[in-house]
């Protein structure tokens, strides 16, 4: 045999990576080029891809059999990101470059037949895999060198050419390096003072926003349902670092990451339309499962506008997301895991034909009801809070209202004081604690829930909707700036949760 060669790349699995060694031998038996380790279309076509783009660079192919191997062989292989490392082997077998030189280096990218090298999707998750890994260099497109900056603890070079790749690896060419990021600065939000009226659904909003609950706005046109909505964003906390990088993540799986733009911190704001596809809402496509808007709205907001119009599939489909926190997407080869812990926000309107005072509506009781019944019961069980939009009668004067700042700070202080309350536990949020831990170790007096006991008895509450209504009655607590929620509190969160007019 001439020569046998190893590197390294990566192989996703959803946002999660795993290192990959491939293998070269050369020779022992007619000229050809084997690709083994179940490769897909993509990966396979890249046997012409490789022996172009090394030919046309300059270099050498050999005129032997080759058989390339990848490793793990029984892990499904997707996409052209193993081009840079599978002609680099080929290169390190027939003695163009040094086995040494590929050690402990991870290479990403695909390739043109000219032997540029071509950004991939999902570097950013590689980068973290070869990191837990161990290994300590990684090569990437240069275009991508931005994303790779995000992630620390590693060499990380950037290439606009496979010769450019050769020299480094032989020591006669000094590759890119990753510049510092920048930090991210925050826009300015929405301004919570530009919607007027709407008290109980502005009071709502921030208490959504205190909890991390999910929220149902039923209304007119034009009352501000969108409005509110879009300015849930300027209450939210920044997104910590751990969060962050995964929101980029699965940005980068799904080919959303900006080019240039620094880590955002900013819970991500995600509203599809109401024509669009499951796989664009929950993820999924022909061959890899990419991810959809509900993991693009991870730690942040899905808001459906017009929820009704969704096809009672698409609304069904978010039951398991919002109970789980999480998207799995089965496949032949395997399951496929997404993030998706989002809060939910509906909006609809009270029938079909919406007029804006509610006595000129001209739809039969029937059709009222059809309407708003395409949301089922058990998906509005798992809506904590619900408002109902009442007309604009007067336009009030900009500045009555409180502003996002305002707000913010109360927001704030109450999502302090329930991660202070839950931090050895684990949760960050209301929304986040279990309902047997509400049940039991953090049980509230039986004269505080005896509304509760009377919803139940009475078939108004199921045994989830009490526990949400658990959590809201928590977060209310905290925004008052109390210890532990009262009867009064308890009420108040029972409140919210009846305000549903059919």
């Amino acid at each position: 045999m001439a020569g046998l060669a190893r590197a390294w790349s990566v192989a996703l699995r959803g946002v999660d990576g795993q290192l990959v060694e491939i293998e070269a031998a050369i020779g022992g038996g007619l000229p050809g080029i084997h690709l083994v380790g179940l490769p897909d279309a993509a990966l396979h076509e890249s046997k012409d891809r490789v022996r172009a783009a090394v030919v046309n660079s300059g270099r050498a192919w050999p005129n032997e059999r080759i058989v390339m191997a990848l490793s793990p062989a029984t892990l499904r292989k997707t996409g052209s990101s193993f081009d840079l490392a599978l002609a680099c082997c080929v290169l390190a077998a027939s003695g163009v470059v040094g086995q040494e030189a590929l050690d402990r280096t991870v290479l990403l990218g695909e390739l043109a037949l000219d032997g540029r090298l071509r950004p991939v999707r999902g570097v950013l998750p590689c980068l973290l895999a070869a990191r837990s890994a161990g290994l300590g260099r990684v090569v990437v497109p240069a275009a991508t060198l931005p994303e790779a900056a995000l992630v620390d603890g590693l060499e990380v070079f950037g290439a606009d050419t496979l010769n450019e790749v050769l020299g480094w690896l032989t020591g006669d060419v000094v590759l890119r390096r990753p510049g510092a990021v920048a930090a991210g600065e925050r826009a300015a939000p929405p301004d919570l003072a530009d919607v007027m009226g709407q008290t109980d659904a502005r009071h709502a909003l921030e208490v959504a926003a205190a909890g991390g609950h999910h929220l149902l706005m039923i209304g007119p046109p034009g009352t501000g349902k969108t409005m509110l909505a879009q300015r849930i964003i300027g209450l939210l906390p920044e997104l910590g670092a751990d969060a962050a990088l995964q929101l980029a993540a699965i940005r980068s799986v799904a080919g959303r990451l900006p080019d240039d733009g620094p880590l955002s911190t900013v819970a991500p704001f995600v509203a599809p339309h109401h024509s669009t596809s499951m796989a664009a809402l929950i993820g999924g496509g022909s061959g890899t499962a990419r991810p959809g808007a509900v993991s693009l709205a991870h730690r942040g907001v899905l808001f459906l506008d017009e929820c009704p119009e969704f096809g009672p599939h698409l609304l069904e489909s978010l039951r398991t997301p919002l109970e789980e926190g999480e998207v799995r997407l089965a496949r032949a080869e395997g399951t496929v895991r997404y993030p998706a812990r989002f809060q939910l926000i509906l909006a609809a309107n009270p029938c079909p034909c919406a007029p804006a005072r509610d006595r000129d509506c001209i739809c039969p009781a029937q059709a009222r009801r059809r309407y708003l019944g395409r949301l089922s019961g058990p998906l509005l069980d798992r809506v904590d809070l619900r408002t109902r939009m009442q007309p604009v009668t007067a336009l009030t004067t900009l500045g009555d209202e409180e502003s996002t700042d305002t707000v913010r700070a109360r927001v704030l202080a109450a999502r302090a004081a329930a991660a202070t309350r839950w931090a050895e536990h684990g949760w960050q949020t209301n929304a986040e604690v279990p309902g047997p831990a509400l049940r039991t170790r953090f049980a509230l007096p039986r004269s505080a829930t005896r509304p509760l006991d009377a919803g139940l008895r009475a078939g108004e509450l199921t045994a989830r909707g009490a526990d949400r209504a658990l959590r809201v009655a928590w977060t209310l607590s905290d925004l008052d700036g109390l210890d532990r929620p009262r009867r009064d509190t308890v009420e108040n969160a029972l409140y919210f949760r009846d305000r549903w007019a059919a």
